[in-house]
């Protein structure tokens, strides 16, 4: 038995809507999963995945940007609507930044750039559900990544062991950067997660992580990183890892 068919015996099968107009790679994918134990839902535009709703309460979706009719990005949208945690993996033939920003604006996790390969696709699929699936687990005990460690019970953070106080807004925003670790954030995205649509600037996102550029990475290894034009990351360099 292979590992990933002893994973799917393991693990509850994943309701995935994939969205892909392209015949050969809507069954590619349709495939690869079903052999791997998870239930798909192939559809081909985004008419089609709004219907499939009525009978279909998906775990992820999985939507190409380019669709016929309405984009990928309105179908995101739509789904936030009715499914406003649903995690979202976009397959996009656009790598410009300008591109990766709007799909962040639209609220998808996380994106893949055509072409792709197979085990690409996959790995992200489950490290968006990793992120968006563990967090009542998550909550229950404090979040730790290097030697930071996140105390939501007192309103603080450690490196190395060391308290750092925070603010209510700096803790939720580190928890997100936390939770999403090693993964790139966009402004709009943090915006929306951390502020709740309490705020329309971008600004302020850049101005919170100034502060905990202050608090957390001062004097010490940076964890806070710009990907630029793009938004942020919480990762190790590639010399301390």
């Amino acid at each position: 038995m292979s590992e990933r068919t002893e994973a799917a015996a393991a693990d509850p099968a994943t309701r995935v809507l994939l969205v892909e107009d392209d015949p050969n790679i809507r069954e590619l994918l349709t495939s690869s999963l079903e052999l791997g134990g998870d239930t798909p839902r192939g559809v081909a535009d985004a008419d089609a995945a709004v219907a499939a709703l009525g009978a279909f309460t998906p775990d992820i979706a999985v939507v190409d940007v380019m669709l016929p009719g309405r984009s990928g990005l309105d179908l995101v949208t739509d789904l936030r609507g009715v499914l406003p945690d649903l995690p979202v993996l976009l397959l996009t033939a656009r790598g410009a930044v300008e591109d990766r920003v709007a799909g962040f604006r639209a609220g998808a996790d996380d994106y893949v750039t055509k072409p792709f390969s197979l085990d690409e696709v996959l790995l992200r699929m489950k490290a968006i559900l990793r992120r968006t699936g563990g967090r009542s687990e998550s909550e229950a005990s404090p979040l730790r990544y290097a030697d930071l460690e996140l105390c939501e019970e007192v309103h603080e953070a450690r490196r190395g062991g060391t308290p750092i106080p925070l603010s209510r807004t700096e803790l939720a925003l580190l928890r997100y950067l936390m939770v999403n670790a090693g993964h790139v954030v966009g402004k709009p995205q943090i915006l929306d997660r951390v502020w709740g649509g309490g705020a329309d600037d971008t600004r302020v996102v850049e101005t919170y992580i100034s502060y905990l550029r202050r608090k957390l990475d001062s004097g010490r290894v940076p964890l806070i990183h710009t990907v630029w034009g793009v938004g942020y990351t919480l990762r190790l360099s590639a010399q301390e890892r």
